[in-house]
C-alpha cells in the first residue's frame, strides 16, 4: 500500500456544513407557558439528538437574568487580552506557567506537531479564581467573563433539569455546582501557513456538565454527530457554543450525550483565539448514572466515582481536566 501523501492527510480532515440548532434562552424562562414549553422541548431535542447547540449573544436576555446581559465588552474585551497575552515579544513572561507539578493552578504551553499546534493558557476558573499575577488588567477581564458565563449555565442547568423532568435544581444538586470545579482555557491555533500539521487539537471528548466556547473568528472546530459525520461548527458573532460533557452523559445513563470533537488549522488564514470553559461538578462529589435513568430497560452503563477521581484517572493532573469516560463504561458480557 501506498503511504498517504501530505495533502492526503490534510484533506482527511474535511466535515460537512450541517445546520447546528440555535437555542433562544429567553424563552426557556418566558412568562408565557407557551413558550416556554415549546423552547423547553428544543431545548431537549437538541440536547438528545445533538448534545452541542447555539447560544446567540441577542437571545441572552431574560427574565431569569434580571437587569443583566452578557455585553459586548466582555467578549471583545477577552478576545483582545488573548491576543495582547499572546505576544511573540513576551514569551519569557508566560513561560513561568509551563508545567511544574499536579498543583499547578495556572497552566502555559506552546505545541507545533503533527499532533497539536496551539499555544495555550489554562486555569482554574472556580470556585477559587486564579490568574496570571503580573497580567492584572488581563486577569480582571478573564474573571469578569467567567462570572458572567457561570450565570447563563446555571440558567442552562435549571433548564436541562425541567428537559429531563425534573425540578429545575436537579442538575445543580446531583453536581453541586455551586461548588463545582471549572477550568478555563485560552486557545491560540496559528494561521496554516505556520502549522506543523492540520490539527490543532486532536479527538476528544471533554468532562463535567458543560462546556462553553466563544472564538473571535470562524471555523476550525469540528465535532462528531450522533450519526458519525464531522460537522463544522461555525459559531456566529458574539455568539456561545454549547457541548454536553461526560458527567452529564453519565449522570443520565446516555441519555444525553457527550461528543468528540476536535480543532483543524488547515482552513485558519488568520490566527484563531477561543475560549473554552469546562464547567463541573464539585471535585468531591460522587457522580454515577441517576437512579432515575436505570431501570430494566436501561442498566446502569456507567461506574460512579467522585469528579476528581475521574479527572486523575489517567495519570494527569487537574488542570489538564482529560476525559476518562470509556474507563468508566461498564463493560458488557
Amino acid at each position: 500500500m501506498a503511504p498517504c501523501t501530505e495533502t492526503q492527510i490534510w484533506n482527511s480532515y474535511s466535515a460537512f456544513d450541517d445546520e447546528i440548532p440555535t437555542v433562544d434562552y429567553s424563552l426557556l424562562f418566558s412568562h408565557d407557558p407557551a413558550q416556554r414549553f415549546m423552547a423547553l422541548e428544543f431545548l431537549r431535542h437538541a440536547c438528545e439528538e445533538f448534545g452541542f447547540f447555539y447560544v446567540k449573544y441577542f437571545l441572552l436576555k431574560s427574565s431569569f437574568l434580571v437587569n443583566h446581559t452578557i455585553p459586548d465588552a466582555v467578549f471583545d474585551g477577552i478576545l483582545k487580552g488573548i491576543s495582547n497575552y499572546f505576544d511573540p515579544t513576551t514569551l519569557n513572561e508566560r513561560n513561568i506557567y509551563r508545567k511544574k507539578g499536579p498543583l499547578d493552578t495556572i497552566r502555559w504551553d506552546q505545541n507545533s506537531s503533527s499532533g497539536e499546534n496551539r499555544e495555550y493558557l489554562k486555569l482554574f476558573a472556580h470556585p477559587k479564581f486564579h490568574a496570571p499575577a503580573k497580567a492584572s488588567g488581563f486577569s480582571k477581564i478573564i474573571e469578569e467573563y467567567s462570572k458572567e458565563m457561570r450565570k447563563l449555565v446555571d440558567g442552562l442547568a435549571k433548564a436541562i433539569s425541567k428537559t429531563l423532568g425534573f425540578e429545575e435544581h436537579y442538575i445543580e444538586k446531583a453536581f453541586n455546582l455551586k461548588s463545582g470545579f471549572d477550568v478555563m482555557a485560552m486557545n491560540l491555533y496559528p494561521p496554516n501557513s505556520t502549522s506543523k500539521g492540520p490539527v490543532g487539537l486532536p479527538e476528544h471528548t471533554d468532562p463535567g456538565f458543560m462546556i462553553t466556547l466563544i472564538q473571535d473568528v470562524n471555523g476550525g472546530l469540528q465535532i462528531l454527530s450522533h450519526k458519525g459525520k464531522w460537522i463544522n461548527a461555525y459559531i456566529p458573532h458574539h455568539g456561545i457554543l454549547i457541548q454536553l460533557g461526560d458527567h452529564l452523559e453519565i449522570l443520565t445513563n446516555g441519555k444525553y450525550k457527550s461528543h468528540i470533537h476536535r480543532v483543524i488549522v488547515d482552513n485558519n488564514k488568520v490566527k484563531r483565539i477561543s475560549v473554552v470553559s469546562l464547567h463541573g461538578p464539585s471535585l468531591d462529589k460522587v457522580i454515577s448514572p441517576g437512579r432515575e435513568f436505570v431501570d430494566d430497560e436501561h442498566p446502569k452503563e456507567y461506574h460512579g466515582t467522585t469528579y476528581k477521581a475521574s479527572l486523575e484517572a489517567n495519570g494527569c493532573d487537574l488542570i489538564d481536566v482529560q476525559s476518562s469516560l470509556q474507563d468508566l463504561r461498564i463493560l458488557k458480557p
